[in-house]
């Protein structure tokens, strides 16, 4: 079994944090994973910088370009993570474009993130013929290979979809690009319809921004997922890591 199958075999509602990997600083990269570890992260999402990125608004493109003009590259956040793995209990998993998969050496460079000690990886912009071949090769090396579904993907699609996910699934909760919303949809009949297809925990991203937010998701979905919020709240932030640890606190009051 899997970090991210343990994680989700208790039953318990999670929560999932995403962070940009090199922002506001590599250093403070490391010491953020730590701090949201020791707060309560169930999972921890990072994203590795691209120079364009897909669907973040933004708050998360603006974090990504300061990234890369700090001039961090996906190697920086493979080290960074391999520097701190063996003290996180939390599952690990890395956003990445497909361009960068590609670039830097395919099945290779999965491997390395699996060796590096992330649990999963999510490639968004990847094509369902790549997905279902890289998929098989996830599963070959035990990480999660961890699929998006959007709000107005046929029930049908996200069966082929799952049919090549391991972990969890990414569940969007709205379309258009990631960021802070006032408003919760509801997203209760897309859930139950998703799960008439797959027993994967369902995970909910895209415009989770507070407290209430992530119960709303609590009471239907298996896990809540919050970028932007954090993400703004990190740059924004004199002292990042304690805004980190105050955060997610707020978050699972």
């Amino acid at each position: 079994m899997s970090r991210i199958d343990t994680i989700f075999s208790d039953g318990k509602k999670k929560i999932i944090p995403f962070i940009v990997a090199g922002y506001p600083s590599l250093d403070e990269t490391e010491s953020i994973l730590l701090a949201l570890d020791a707060a309560g992260a169930d999972v921890i999402e990072i994203g590795i910088p691209f120079s364009d990125p897909i669907a973040d608004g933004p708050v998360i493109a603006a974090a990504m370009h300061q990234a890369l003009k700090m001039g961090h590259t996906p190697s920086d956040a493979i080290g960074a993570l391999s520097r701190v793995r063996s003290q996180l209990k939390a599952g690990v998993v890395a956003m990445v474009s497909h361009s960068i998969v590609r670039k830097s050496g395919g099945r290779a460079f999965i491997k390395r993130l699996a060796e590096s000690g992330f649990d999963g990886v999510i490639i968004p912009d990847i094509d369902g013929d790549e997905a279902q071949i890289m998929g098989t090769y996830c599963n070959e090396i035990d990480i999660a290979f961890i699929m998006l579904v959007a709000p107005t993907t046929p029930i049908e699609r996200v069966k082929t979809q799952t049919d090549c996910s391991t972990g969890f699934l990414y569940v969007l909760a709205r379309t258009g690009l990631t960021g802070e919303k006032a408003e919760m949809p509801d997203i209760s009949e897309r859930i139950h319809k998703i799960r008439t297809v797959t027993d994967l925990p369902l995970a909910v991203g895209f415009g989770i921004s507070n407290a209430e937010h992530v119960k709303s998701v609590h009471k239907v979905a298996d896990a809540a997922i919050i970028g932007s919020a954090l993400v703004r709240r990190l740059g924004e932030a004199k002292d990042p890591v304690t805004s980190a640890t105050q955060f997610l606190k707020e978050i699972l009051q």
